[in-house]
């Protein structure tokens, strides 16, 4: 991989750092329809950290209806902050920034790029989902994921069937309800699951709804995985206190401080599945790098996102940042 090295040396613990943001917009092509609506663009702000020893980069991608700050609070941070700083002024982010949090840390020395985990693959919502699934096979994915709760339920068990019936299979098939369902559809998806062997439902119920969902997790065979819900550290760290056991889907890029999520993780032994935001390649490495090294199961990472984009796809750190305007 093509990227601006990052010395080991790079920023001592006491050193000044210049810091530069440029934040982008780049459009989903085509698309994405989730229960909440057509998505078109997705916005976030790049970070750029040097110093006499070197550059890194870090990418701050909020997801305000996730949980985190709003991209706007995120612009709004960066404006406010000095062109030089420190590691301690980085370490005072505070909570309610968890996007921000992730971007700053990640623009801070890491080790080199670890092993890339296996991945599964977006796919297109709706009846689309049965041609779209071979291009992805192709391209070497074994395990899919799909959204539901876009379209009217008949519908989608309906294509589900088609789906199971088509995939090979070695396949996995895992279904994102984005919050979406009434108990009622969640009890029909968690019986269908069990029919066609998904693998996990994401986030049946919305996130007050947490009670239900355990009880639920215990009715079926088929595996529920919090997502909304543990978006933050600090909602992870709340669902693990009040007895959730089942699978975390953790987002790297909003779930806050990377230091703090390792130690997490590091304290807990949690069935953990590490997932994307439709970030660039810069939070996009930063969160792999972590799920390589804090995954304990053999589940495959959810970032095989990509192909939703065609601008800003480059694995160039220095050349992203140069495509993109200064605030």
């Amino acid at each position: 991989m093509e990227r601006l090295a990052v010395g080991v040396g790079l920023f001592s613990a006491l050193g000044v750092m210049r810091f530069e943001f440029r934040p982008y917009s780049r459009a989903f092509n085509p698309p994405l329809l989730t229960c909440h609506g057509v998505w078109r663009i997705r916005r976030g702000i790049i970070v750029r950290l040097s110093d006499e020893s070197g550059v890194g980069f870090g990418e701050i991608a909020p997801l305000d209806w996730f949980g985190s700050e709003r991209v706007e609070d995120a612009i709004a941070f960066c404006q406010s902050l000095p062109s030089q700083i420190d590691r301690s002024l980085i370490r005072a982010i505070p909570a309610d920034l968890p996007a921000c949090q992730f971007g700053f840390e990640s623009a801070l020395p890491s080790v080199s790029r670890l092993e890339t985990p296996r991945m599964s693959a977006l796919l297109p919502p709706g009846e689309r989902a049965c041609q779209g699934w071979e291009t992805l096979w192709q391209q070497g994915y074994r395990t899919f994921k799909w959204k539901i709760g876009v379209n009217a339920i008949g519908d989608e068990l309906k294509t589900l069937k088609q789906l199971a019936e088509w995939l090979p299979n070695n396949a996995k098939l895992r279904l994102d309800a984005n919050a979406g369902l009434t108990v009622e559809q969640a009890h029909q998806w968690l019986e269908a699951g069990d029919t066609y062997n998904i693998e996990f439902i994401e986030q049946p119920l919305p996130v007050d709804q947490f009670e239900t969902m355990v009880a639920l997790s215990q009715q079926y065979a088929t595996t529920i995985a919090l997502d909304e819900s543990v978006a933050t550290l600090r909602q992870l760290q709340t669902c693990y206190d009040h007895g959730w056991r089942g699978i975390f889907v953790i987002k790297p890029a909003i779930a806050g401080s990377p230091a703090r999520l390792r130690q997490f993780c590091q304290q807990h032994s949690i069935d953990a599945v590490f997932s994307s935001v439709f970030e660039t390649a810069i939070a996009r490495e930063a969160g792999l790098n972590l799920a390589a090294e804090l995954s304990c199961g053999d589940r495959a990472v959810g970032y095989g996102t990509t192909h939703w984009f065609t601008d800003l796809v480059t694995e160039n750190f220095e050349e992203l940042w140069q495509r993109l305007s200064p605030c």
